[in-house]
């Protein structure tokens, strides 16, 4: 899972574009965008990235090598069978979509097999669904406050945990590989 808000669109292409297209989990997304938001992320990530990326639809089922967005004034969640649903729940910080209900959707579903990783954003979402994960046993990455366009997100973790670890943007990717390939976790 990643949550991210103002500086994501280039923090998603700094993680996501190097990643190959054979990375062996599934990748969750939450950006927050406006209700009326167009598919200019999909098409930029798409252009850059050898990962096969859309926007998330209810019902699907995660597959390695793809990242789902959370589409425009939907909150992106993952029911207990690991499918994903749509939901247009109440705003979180004034987002839909937001970042705590998937992390918590998540945390709930993967259990100790999650990845979490809270970047870029000047709100406070993601603080609240990352500590879910933790409860949950999972692992919490958090963007090096100093690397972000926006640090009051990952400082918001910060504040609440002790995360897994506290890594600077452009090593985000890089890390990611060598988790999934070591770990095997179900989801990111």
């Amino acid at each position: 899972m990643i949550g991210t808000s103002q500086g994501g669109f280039e923090a998603l292409h700094a993680v996501l574009d190097p990643l190959p297209a054979d990375f062996p989990i599934p990748i969750l997304v939450v950006r927050h965008h406006a209700s009326d938001s167009d598919d200019y992320l999909i098409t930029s990530l798409n252009a850059h990235s050898p990962l096969t990326i859309a926007f998330a639809r209810g019902g699907e089922r995660p597959l390695p090598g793809h990242v789902y967005i959370a589409p425009p004034d939907n909150h992106l969640l993952v029911d207990e069978s690991g499918h994903l649903r749509l939901s247009h729940g109440p705003q979180v910080y004034f987002s839909r979509p937001a970042i705590d209900p998937l992390f918590s959707s998540a945390a709930r579903a993967y259990g100790p097999d999650l990845i979490g990783v809270v970047m870029t954003g000047a709100n406070s979402d993601g603080a609240v669904g990352a500590v879910e994960i933790k409860k949950n046993g999972g692992c919490i990455l958090v963007q090096e406050p100093r690397t972000a366009e926006a640090a009051t997100m990952p400082e918001a973790v910060l504040e609440r945990l002790i995360p897994d670890r506290v890594i600077w943007l452009d090593q985000i990717g890089p890390y990611l590989w060598s988790l999934a390939t070591c770990r095997g976790p179900a989801s990111l």
